[in-house]
């Protein structure tokens, strides 16, 4: 019990609970307030979301001097990279949920034997990618489409990053366990401090200021992967020194056959789940492709604006992953169910109200990011639709989030085929072309996948079987 949780102790304030938040606390999230709890979860999560995406927009901002050749090298190897962010995306989720239920169950020995499982699948999986990557990065550049120039300049820079996966993965998967764990402001501070040093190498290894040697597009490959590499260094010291609530030590550092594949199915169903979104995705793009470059272009702004908006829902989400197995590992499954409720409502608040201004001020948005004349109208008219989707963004993503923070994977894959697959796809497609509602018809039916996966969510998490689930 914190002081401010003793009896007699004034209430805490918003400024205050902001300020514990981004300092850390350790905080009991299965008693006590639930708003609370969701301030201390959620606005570290938000703010290592927005450190996670500063990465490639520091990259692509100095990489952009070098030329059309340097930025298509990094588009194609970000492209490339997909599996791998889903790897590790699952592998974190899997993690998450493990190291939840064992936090709530008072178990810290066992969290810390399941975060090694973790930390030894994405060293295992990471390797087999370095190896593959150093062999066959000008082959990967040429498959995706690279030109002879963009292979000549770029292999050297596409090795690097795949050479360096385990950053990318460790990263990723021991923020799972510290989000598991309750030490949303320790994974937070891993990215912070990966971003500082990627922010001030980059530029020097780019173009060999100073002392440094001028390495072109391959010093941003180099100066991101020391910095994800100093963020892994600090979470590993976290882990050992015990600094959050999770401590891995001597008797931990075992393999645990049980533990490994449990977390293996987990993690395999998770990286599916994720998998099937990102495909559904290229398929909207293909079919709006098919209109005209513009359409791209237009497409293109209005994704990023909303994904942009989307990164503090995502915060939100992964909060009620983490208050979900935490106190299903206590024995509270009413107050895990209460914790999906109230987050839901703070995102649906929030992503409705982003939403609206995008609605209304959707022109002048677009304006900021071009003026072209064939570009901004579908821009426009792209961001006020998928705009209309917000709210049922915000209780899908959460309940989505929810279901796995439970260790049941399978539901929000599932969903996820039938929403993206079996009606997204095939709703754009027809509202696109045959219906001739051209791109505003992709779009619709993005809208219209996401309110048939929240409405089926909400209706199986209300059934209750998620908290039966084990793990």
């Amino acid at each position: 019990m914190t002081s401010n949780e003793m009896v007699g102790a004034p209430a805490p304030t918003w400024w205050s609970q902001l300020l514990d938040a981004v300092r850390g606390t350790h905080h009991d999230y299965t008693s006590g307030s639930l708003n609370r709890a969701i301030v201390l979860l959620a606005v570290p999560m938000v703010l290592e979301m927005c450190m996670e995406s500063l990465f490639g927009l520091v990259d692509i901002f100095w990489v952009a001097h070098l030329g059309a050749d340097a930025i298509t090298t990094v588009g194609l190897t970000e492209t490339g990279l997909t599996v791998v962010f889903v790897t590790a995306i699952g592998l974190s989720t899997g993690a998450t949920a493990m190291i939840a239920r064992r936090t709530g169950e008072k178990d810290p020995a066992g969290a810390g034997v399941a975060a090694v499982q973790a930390i030894l699948l994405g060293l295992v999986i990471s390797a087999i990618v370095a190896i593959s990557g150093y062999f066959l990065a000008a082959d990967l550049l040429r498959v995706l489409g690279g030109s002879s120039d963009v292979v000549r300049t770029g292999t050297g820079y596409t090795r690097m990053i795949l050479g360096g996966s385990a950053t990318i993965f460790l990263l990723f998967l021991i923020n799972g366990v510290f989000r598991g764990a309750g030490d949303a402001a320790i994974a937070m501070r891993a990215l912070w401090l990966a971003n500082i040093v990627n922010i001030c190498l980059n530029p020097f290894l780019i173009f060999g200021w100073g002392p440094f040697p001028q390495l072109g597009v391959l010093g941003s490959a180099v100066g991101t992967t020391i910095g994800r590499g100093t963020g892994v260094a600090y979470q590993l010291w976290a882990l050992y020194t015990g600094r959050g609530r999770i401590t891995v030590r001597g008797p931990q550092i075992r393999i645990d056959v049980a533990v490994m594949i449990r977390l293996v199915r987990l993690s395999l169903t998770a990286m599916f789940q994720y998998l099937v979104q990102m495909a559904s995705w290229v398929g909207v793009v293909r079919i709006v492709a098919s209109f005209s470059s513009a359409a791209v272009a237009a497409n293109t702004l209005a994704i990023k604006i909303i994904l942009f908006a989307i990164l503090p829902s995502w915060g939100m989400s992964n909060a009620a992953a983490t208050l979900v197995g935490q106190n299903l590992g206590a024995g509270k499954p009413e107050r895990a169910e209460q914790a999906v409720w109230r987050t839901g409502l703070y995102n649906v608040l929030f992503l409705g109200t982003v939403g609206l201004l995008f609605i209304l001020f959707a022109e002048p948005i677009i304006g900021w990011f071009t003026t072209d004349p064939e570009v901004v109208p579908i821009a426009v008219r792209g961001l006020r639709l998928l705009s209309y989707g917000y709210l049922s963004y915000a209780y899908g993503m959460v309940v989505s989030a929810a279901f796995n923070g439970a260790g049941d994977t399978v539901t929000p894959t599932v969903l996820n085929l039938i929403c993206f697959w079996a009606v997204q796809i095939p709703l754009a497609y027809t509202l696109a072309i045959p219906l001739q509602f051209g791109p505003s018809g992709a779009w619709m039916a993005v809208v219209a996948a996401d309110t048939v996966l929240a409405a089926l969510a909400i209706l199986i998490f209300r059934r209750g079987k998620w908290k039966k689930t084990l793990l």
